[in-house]
């Protein structure tokens, strides 16, 4: 069975390009995520067909933000294309609403704080001060008490929103992952793939580091061996 640990990130330009990507991948990526860039080249198309005709599951990038009632109505009709995950900003109020969209089967994940952030960052769109892995983990704790099925955290939190009451049975998605000698890119809270399953994450979300690489599908079992090993390592403690 395919590990969906890892979600591969088709942040290509469109449908073909996003098509031709899995292909080369095959059935070493059960898993992949479509964000705001791909919308317009038929990210939802591609969606669908990747999840019905060939069995893979999906990860909705939105981070959708808005009123309550706009952030319901989206949700419920993303709902409809029986996808795996989605994202929306953490901020209680919206986190209640998509919680009240989502249906059954759709998980609901929180952004906290976007991995490309740092404090100058947060200071920059006159966020409160404090370091900001506290004001990741206070978010958290917001986002799960609203009603999120988890969070989407850079791996350099992970381990602090494991060790959460409220995360229990909650999942930890991480970008910012990047495998050993790959470039962080725009990424400023990074750690690679095993470092974050083992401080917690549930899946990692890799992009370029993958569809940039010559050949994508040993980019990606390679990312998958450093999963199995940090799985073994956590067993024998």
């Amino acid at each position: 069975m395919p590990d969906d640990r890892l979600i591969v990130a088709l942040d290509v330009p469109n449908l073909v390009q996003g098509l031709d990507l899995t292909r080369r991948l095959g059935d070493a990526v059960s898993f992949y995520k479509i964000g705001l860039g791909m919308l317009t080249g038929g990210g939802l198309a591609l969606a669908n067909e990747l999840k019905q005709e060939h069995g893979k599951r999906i990860f909705l990038d939105m981070k959708l933000f808005d009123i309550g009632a706009t952030v319901e109505a989206a949700v419920k009709g993303l709902a409809q294309y029986d996808l795996d995950f989605l994202t929306v900003h953490g901020d209680p109020q919206v986190v209640r609403a998509a919680a009240q969209g989502k249906g059954d089967t759709m998980k609901v994940l929180a952004v906290t704080i976007l991995t490309s952030l740092d404090r100058a960052d947060l200071d920059a769109n006159l966020i409160k001060p404090g370091d900001i892995h506290a004001i990741t983990l206070e978010r958290a704790v917001r986002a799960l008490e609203a009603g999120a099925d988890g969070v989407i955290a850079s791996p350099q939190e992970a381990a602090l929103i494991r060790a959460l009451p409220q995360a229990q049975g909650k999942l930890i998605v991480t970008p910012g992952v990047r495998p050993v000698g790959a470039a962080s890119g725009d990424q400023k809270r990074t750690a690679t793939p095993g470092q974050a399953i083992a401080d917690g994450a549930d899946h990692v979300v890799i992009g370029r580091p993958i569809w940039q690489a010559a050949n994508p599908r040993a980019a990606a079992l390679a990312v998958l061996a450093d999963l199995t090993q940090a799985s073994e390592n956590l067993d024998r403690r």
